[in-house]
């Protein structure tokens, strides 16, 4: 019997990497890099408007205003910090979407800084507490997406936040159910049959197989795509594919967020 009948699949985007127009129109959600690591008011504006053409859920995706490493290294932020960049690049996104007419309905943070929230408790503590300030204020919903299993996610839930846990198609797992760090080999998957199995175990069994071996429980509402990956587009057939003959439909978790 299916875990599920239906999961989100989700894609960073606006980062520049020119796999966009062919990866939305595949993903039921997207993730849009706010200016910081990646992207500009130009690419955060191209992305909403492919969102909007293909009904896929906006989110915006705040991370470190590290260009040169694609905000993939740590950097030391204090929790306030961390609050203010996520909430003031959200905004940012909020201004852009309204200008065309759209919704930005959830965040999820980028790289290291999605890392270090998901571990840190403090960071967790004043992201979420930013996000839900942020909503009274706005009287918007922004939902939270964060790793399954982690500080951050469990925080977001107790304050109130509507959250949704993400897995990973093309990350792979340790054995307490994070991801590997990309600095290890077979850190990134990059074979389809293998990414698309990921998918499909997370969706219909609620696990994942670590890099040991073990199976590890993830409860996931949404699987992620890196958009970045020149193979991202092609992974995404191939997991919708293999999501519909197990019987899983592939449906936005955040549109009545």
């Amino acid at each position: 019997m299916n875990r599920r009948s239906s999961i989100d699949l989700n894609a960073d985007v606006g980062e520049g990497c020119g796999f966009d127009a062919e990866l939305v129109p595949l993903v039921s959600s997207v993730n849009i890099a706010c200016g910081a690591h990646a992207g500009d008011l130009d690419t955060m504006r191209l992305a909403v408007a492919l969102a909007l053409r293909h009904g896929a859920a906006i989110g915006a995706h705040p991370g470190f205003a590290d260009r040169e490493h694609f905000g993939r290294r740590e950097i030391a932020v204090s929790p306030a910090g961390a609050a203010a960049l996520v909430v003031e690049q959200a905004r940012l996104l909020q201004k852009v979407a309204a200008g065309l007419g759209a919704r930005v309905g959830h965040v999820k943070l980028h790289g290291a800084l999605y890392n270090m929230a998901a571990a840190d408790r403090s960071l967790a503590t004043a992201v979420v507490e930013a996000l839900a300030e942020a909503n009274r204020q706005s009287g918007s919903q922004l939902a939270l997406v964060a790793l399954a299993g982690s500080e951050l996610l469990a925080i977001g839930r107790a304050r109130g936040l509507a959250v949704a846990g993400e897995a990973f198609a093309d990350r792979s797992y340790r054995s307490g159910g994070k991801l590997a760090p990309r600095s290890e080999p077979g850190a990134v998957i990059a074979d389809e049959d293998a990414a698309a199995r990921q998918a499909v175990r997370i969706a219909r069994e609620g696990v994942v197989q670590a890099a040991d071996g073990t199976d590890v429980p993830v409860d996931a509402d949404t699987i992620c795509l890196h958009g970045d990956s020149p193979s991202a587009a092609r992974f995404a057939r191939r997991i919708r594919l293999e999501l519909a003959a197990a019987g899983i439909a592939v449906r936005s978790a955040y549109m009545d967020a």
